[in-house]
Protein backbone atom coordinates (compact mmCIF):
# COMPACT_ATOMS: atom_id res chain seq x y z
CA UNK A 1 0.00 0.00 0.00
CA UNK A 2 2.69 2.30 1.35
CA UNK A 3 4.79 1.55 -2.17
CA UNK A 4 1.78 2.52 -4.20
CA UNK A 5 1.26 5.66 -2.41
CA UNK A 6 5.04 6.31 -3.17
CA UNK A 7 4.58 5.51 -6.89
CA UNK A 8 1.47 7.78 -7.23
CA UNK A 9 3.47 10.88 -5.62
CA UNK A 10 6.34 10.01 -7.83
CA UNK A 11 3.96 10.03 -10.89
CA UNK A 12 2.54 12.98 -10.68
CA UNK A 13 5.78 14.79 -9.51
CA UNK A 14 7.55 12.92 -12.79
CA UNK A 15 4.59 14.27 -15.06
CA UNK A 16 4.02 17.55 -13.39
CA UNK A 17 7.68 18.71 -13.60
CA UNK A 18 8.49 16.91 -17.05
CA UNK A 19 6.21 16.00 -20.30
CA UNK A 20 7.46 11.86 -19.96
CA UNK A 21 7.11 10.04 -23.24
CA UNK A 22 7.90 6.40 -23.15
CA UNK A 23 8.60 4.60 -26.61
CA UNK A 24 8.51 0.47 -26.78
CA UNK A 25 6.63 -0.44 -23.59
CA UNK A 26 5.38 -3.28 -25.64
CA UNK A 27 8.58 -5.03 -25.45
CA UNK A 28 7.95 -4.99 -21.20
CA UNK A 29 5.90 -7.82 -21.02
CA UNK A 30 3.73 -8.56 -18.10
CA UNK A 31 5.04 -10.99 -15.52
CA UNK A 32 7.85 -11.88 -17.41
CA UNK A 33 11.24 -11.17 -15.56
CA UNK A 34 13.92 -8.37 -17.05
CA UNK A 35 16.87 -6.97 -16.38
CA UNK A 36 16.11 -2.98 -17.14
CA UNK A 37 19.68 -1.14 -18.45
CA UNK A 38 19.43 2.54 -18.92
CA UNK A 39 22.00 5.20 -19.41
CA UNK A 40 22.22 6.99 -16.44
CA UNK A 41 22.13 10.96 -16.66
CA UNK A 42 20.75 12.38 -13.23
CA UNK A 43 19.55 11.32 -9.76
CA UNK A 44 15.59 11.48 -11.98
CA UNK A 45 16.39 8.57 -13.62
CA UNK A 46 15.16 6.07 -11.09
CA UNK A 47 11.90 7.67 -9.87
CA UNK A 48 11.56 8.87 -13.66
CA UNK A 49 11.42 4.82 -14.65
CA UNK A 50 9.71 3.17 -11.49
CA UNK A 51 6.80 6.03 -12.61
CA UNK A 52 6.75 5.95 -16.00
CA UNK A 53 6.43 2.03 -16.60
CA UNK A 54 3.48 0.59 -16.22
CA UNK A 55 4.98 -2.11 -13.49
CA UNK A 56 4.97 -2.18 -9.83
CA UNK A 57 7.48 -4.46 -9.47
CA UNK A 58 10.78 -2.73 -10.11
CA UNK A 59 13.91 -3.23 -7.82
CA UNK A 60 16.34 -1.05 -8.67
CA UNK A 61 20.36 -1.23 -7.69
CA UNK A 62 21.84 1.93 -6.18
CA UNK A 63 24.38 3.43 -4.64
CA UNK A 64 24.70 2.34 -0.87
CA UNK A 65 25.51 5.96 0.34
CA UNK A 66 21.68 6.82 -0.54
CA UNK A 67 20.62 4.62 2.40
CA UNK A 68 22.11 6.70 5.24
CA UNK A 69 20.31 9.44 5.41
CA UNK A 70 17.30 7.68 7.69
CA UNK A 71 14.27 9.26 5.57
CA UNK A 72 16.15 8.31 2.42
CA UNK A 73 16.80 4.79 3.38
CA UNK A 74 12.95 4.27 4.39
CA UNK A 75 11.61 5.76 0.88
CA UNK A 76 14.56 3.34 -0.94
CA UNK A 77 13.47 0.88 0.82
CA UNK A 78 9.73 1.31 0.21
CA UNK A 79 10.21 1.68 -3.30
CA UNK A 80 12.34 -1.80 -3.69
CA UNK A 81 16.11 -0.26 -4.08
CA UNK A 82 18.97 -2.42 -2.99
CA UNK A 83 22.10 -1.00 -2.10
CA UNK A 84 24.84 -1.71 -3.69
CA UNK A 85 28.72 -1.58 -2.62
CA UNK A 86 30.45 -0.06 -5.72
CA UNK A 87 33.79 -0.89 -6.51
CA UNK A 88 33.76 -4.02 -4.64
CA UNK A 89 32.40 -8.17 -4.96
CA UNK A 90 28.58 -8.45 -2.95
CA UNK A 91 27.55 -11.83 -3.12
CA UNK A 92 24.79 -11.17 -1.05
CA UNK A 93 23.92 -8.42 -3.99
CA UNK A 94 24.05 -11.13 -6.30
CA UNK A 95 21.94 -13.69 -4.46
CA UNK A 96 19.42 -10.75 -3.80
CA UNK A 97 19.25 -9.87 -7.61
CA UNK A 98 18.99 -13.76 -8.86
CA UNK A 99 16.13 -14.13 -6.21
CA UNK A 100 13.87 -11.07 -7.57
CA UNK A 101 14.04 -12.21 -11.32
CA UNK A 102 13.23 -15.66 -9.95
CA UNK A 103 10.28 -14.19 -8.60
CA UNK A 104 9.58 -12.61 -12.06
CA UNK A 105 10.05 -8.83 -10.84
CA UNK A 106 12.11 -6.31 -12.76
CA UNK A 107 15.79 -5.51 -12.24
CA UNK A 108 17.07 -2.21 -13.12
CA UNK A 109 20.65 -1.94 -13.22
CA UNK A 110 22.27 1.24 -14.45
CA UNK A 111 26.00 -0.80 -16.31
CA UNK A 112 27.77 2.77 -16.74
CA UNK A 113 28.06 2.77 -12.68
CA UNK A 114 27.79 6.49 -12.10
CA UNK A 115 26.12 8.90 -14.12
CA UNK A 116 27.34 10.52 -17.02
CA UNK A 117 29.36 7.31 -17.32
CA UNK A 118 29.53 7.10 -20.97
CA UNK A 119 30.84 10.55 -21.22
CA UNK A 120 33.76 10.37 -18.67
CA UNK A 121 34.57 7.46 -20.67
CA UNK A 122 34.63 5.07 -17.96
CA UNK A 123 34.89 1.29 -17.97
CA UNK A 124 31.34 -0.29 -18.14
CA UNK A 125 29.79 -2.55 -15.39
CA UNK A 126 29.93 -6.20 -16.14
CA UNK A 127 27.18 -6.87 -13.33
CA UNK A 128 24.29 -6.89 -15.55
CA UNK A 129 25.32 -9.21 -18.32
CA UNK A 130 26.67 -11.88 -15.42
CA UNK A 131 23.03 -11.54 -14.16
CA UNK A 132 21.47 -12.12 -17.00
CA UNK A 133 24.10 -15.19 -18.06
CA UNK A 134 23.47 -16.81 -14.61
CA UNK A 135 19.46 -16.46 -14.24
CA UNK A 136 18.70 -17.02 -18.30
CA UNK A 137 16.74 -13.72 -17.74
CA UNK A 138 17.03 -11.32 -21.18
CA UNK A 139 18.38 -7.62 -20.55
CA UNK A 140 16.57 -4.76 -22.33
CA UNK A 141 18.27 -1.66 -23.00
CA UNK A 142 16.97 1.56 -22.46
CA UNK A 143 17.90 5.12 -23.72
CA UNK A 144 16.87 8.03 -21.25
CA UNK A 145 16.86 11.32 -23.53
CA UNK A 146 16.57 14.08 -21.17
CA UNK A 147 17.81 17.16 -19.69
CA UNK A 148 15.72 17.32 -16.60
CA UNK A 149 14.78 21.29 -16.48
CA UNK A 150 11.15 21.77 -15.19
CA UNK A 151 8.93 21.22 -18.11
CA UNK A 152 10.78 19.86 -20.72
CA UNK A 153 10.44 17.07 -22.24
CA UNK A 154 11.39 13.62 -20.96
CA UNK A 155 11.83 10.34 -23.51
CA UNK A 156 12.43 7.05 -22.27
CA UNK A 157 13.27 4.60 -25.42
CA UNK A 158 12.89 0.91 -24.58
CA UNK A 159 14.74 -1.67 -26.78
CA UNK A 160 13.81 -5.13 -27.38
CA UNK A 161 15.09 -7.85 -24.84
CA UNK A 162 18.55 -9.11 -25.54
CA UNK A 163 18.92 -12.83 -25.27
CA UNK A 164 22.52 -13.85 -23.77
CA UNK A 165 21.47 -17.64 -23.37
CA UNK A 166 23.52 -18.90 -25.62
CA UNK A 167 26.92 -17.69 -23.79
CA UNK A 168 25.23 -19.49 -20.14
CA UNK A 169 28.13 -21.47 -20.20
CA UNK A 170 30.79 -18.26 -20.21
CA UNK A 171 29.33 -16.64 -17.40
CA UNK A 172 33.06 -16.54 -15.99
CA UNK A 173 34.90 -15.71 -19.21
CA UNK A 174 36.12 -12.34 -18.16
CA UNK A 175 36.73 -11.69 -21.91
CA UNK A 176 32.72 -12.68 -23.06
CA UNK A 177 31.80 -10.37 -20.02
CA UNK A 178 33.42 -7.36 -21.39
CA UNK A 179 32.45 -7.95 -24.68
CA UNK A 180 28.92 -8.55 -23.92
CA UNK A 181 28.64 -5.28 -21.70
CA UNK A 182 30.18 -3.52 -24.54
CA UNK A 183 27.64 -5.11 -26.98
CA UNK A 184 25.02 -3.56 -24.39
CA UNK A 185 26.39 -0.58 -24.03
CA UNK A 186 26.51 0.38 -27.84
CA UNK A 187 22.46 -0.36 -27.94
CA UNK A 188 22.16 1.66 -25.51
CA UNK A 189 24.03 4.92 -27.12
CA UNK A 190 22.10 4.08 -29.89
CA UNK A 191 18.63 4.43 -28.24
CA UNK A 192 20.04 7.48 -26.52
CA UNK A 193 20.48 9.18 -29.29
CA UNK A 194 18.16 7.78 -31.72
CA UNK A 195 15.03 9.96 -33.13
CA UNK A 196 11.56 9.27 -31.24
Amino acid sequence: MVRAIIKFALRITTLFLFRVKVVGKENIEKDKPYILCPNHISNWDPPTMVASLKRNDIYVLAKEELFVNGFIKWLAVKVHAIPVKRGKQDTALLKTSLKVLKENHLLMIFPEGTRHGIEKRGKIQNGAVLISLMSGVPIIPIGIQAKYIPFTKVKINVGKPMDLSEYKDKKNDKETLENLSKTLMEEIIRLTNEKI
